[in-house]
């Protein structure tokens, strides 16, 4: 499975925070890795410099074999939280999708 992590320019993307999230999303989507190919994280800060509530985004995109590309988009205080919050709303995306492929 490969992971792109890709971030806007209101935000820092080090390499470090590129090499933890990366090993987040190994870790955490490990059971699917059979059926996802790749992984594209989108992180951002909607307000630039201005201070405001939930507005660090965090978008994944899943892409599994045969299907169209899964996405979710989460908002949040932090990018951090932005970021688990998207992991368990694609996690559960993927658990329902190939649930789906399953029963056909």
């Amino acid at each position: 499975m490969l992971v792109q992590i890709n971030t806007d320019k209101n935000i820092e993307g080090y390499s470090r925070m590129n090499d933890f999230f990366s090993g987040e999303i190994k870790k955490e989507l490990d059971r699917f890795d059979s059926k996802v190919t790749r992984v594209e994280v989108h992180l951002g800060d909607e307000n630039s410099d201005k201070f405001g509530t939930n507005d660090k985004r965090c978008l994944i995109e899943v892409r599994v074999e045969g299907k169209n590309p899964i996405a979710v988009t989460t908002h949040s205080n932090t990018i951090e939280k932005a970021f688990y919050e998207g992991v368990v709303k694609i996690k559960r995306s993927l658990d329902n999708t190939l649930e789906k492929m399953r029963g056909h």
